[in-house]
C-alpha cells in the first residue's frame, strides 16, 4: 500500500534563530540599554535661554563621586534616637575648583532617585551657578519669584542664603570665596535641610568647620 508522507515536526529544541515567532507566541520586547542620560529640556518657570549645561562631559552614573562619610555629630542622643527634624550631613570630596561640578552631579543623582526638584536647594560659596548668575540678569524680583514658587532646583549664593526657605535637601559647594563665607554657610545651610545637607569641599576642612559651629 503506497505510504503517506509524514508532515516535518519543529522541534522546540531546534538551534538558531526564528524568522517568525512561534504560532500563538509574541516576540519579546527587547528592554532598553543603559546608555547616557539625555539633556533635561528647559525647567518650568525659567524665563530666558535654557540653562547652560556644563562644559565638562561628566562621568557615568556608576563612576560618580560617591559621599563621604558623615561629618561628626554633635553630642547628644544616638542617631537612632536623634529627632526626624535633625538632617543626615553627607560629604563629597571636591576640590575647589570641582566643587560646583560636583553639586551638579549631586542634584543629578536626587533627581534620579526620585526627589521633586522643588526640594533641592544649591547654595555657592565662590562663584555663582551659571543658572542663578543668568536669572539674575532678569533682575532680582524675577529671580527670587522663582525661589517663592518652589517649583524648580534653586541656585543662590552664600550670601543670600539667610533668605532662602528652608527644603528637604541641601546642597553647598565650597567653590571658593573667603573663609568667613564658608564658616558662616554650614551652620545656616544645617538649619535651611529638614532632610539632608550634601556638603562638596575638603572633607577635613568641613568636619572642622562643622565642629566649630556644632
Amino acid at each position: 500500500m503506497p505510504l503517506i508522507p509524514e508532515e516535518p515536526q519543529i522541534h522546540e529544541s531546534a538551534q538558531g534563530p526564528r524568522a517568525t515567532p512561534a504560532s500563538g507566541r509574541t516576540a519579546p520586547t527587547p528592554r532598553p540599554v543603559p546608555g547616557p542620560r539625555p539633556a533635561a529640556p528647559p525647567r518650568p518657570g525659567r524665563p530666558g535661554p535654557a540653562r547652560p549645561m556644563p562644559p565638562a562631559q561628566r562621568a557615568p552614573r556608576d563612576t560618580a563621586v560617591k559621599p563621604g562619610p558623615a561629618a561628626p555629630a554633635a553630642p547628644g542622643p544616638a542617631a537612632s534616637d536623634a529627632p526626624a527634624s535633625v538632617p543626615q550631613i553627607q560629604l563629597i570630596p571636591a576640590s575647589a575648583e570641582g566643587a560646583l561640578d560636583a553639586a551638579e552631579e549631586a542634584v543629578d543623582l536626587l533627581l534620579d532617585s526620585g526627589r521633586a526638584p522643588g526640594e533641592v536647594l544649591v547654595i555657592s560659596t565662590g562663584d555663582p551657578h551659571p543658572w542663578a548668575a543668568h536669572e539674575l540678569s532678569f533682575g532680582e524680583a524675577s529671580y527670587w519669584a522663582q525661589h517663592d514658587a518652589g517649583d524648580d532646583v534653586f541656585y543662590a549664593d552664600a550670601a543670600a542664603l539667610d533668605r532662602a526657605a528652608s527644603r528637604p535637601v541641601v546642597v553647598v559647594a565650597l567653590n571658593g570665596g573667603s573663609e568667613e563665607t564658608a564658616v558662616a554657610a554650614l551652620p545656616t545651610a544645617l538649619t535651611r535641610a529638614s532632610t539632608l545637607l550634601i556638603v562638596c569641599g575638603d572633607p577635613q576642612r568641613i568636619n572642622s568647620m562643622l565642629g566649630t559651629a556644632a
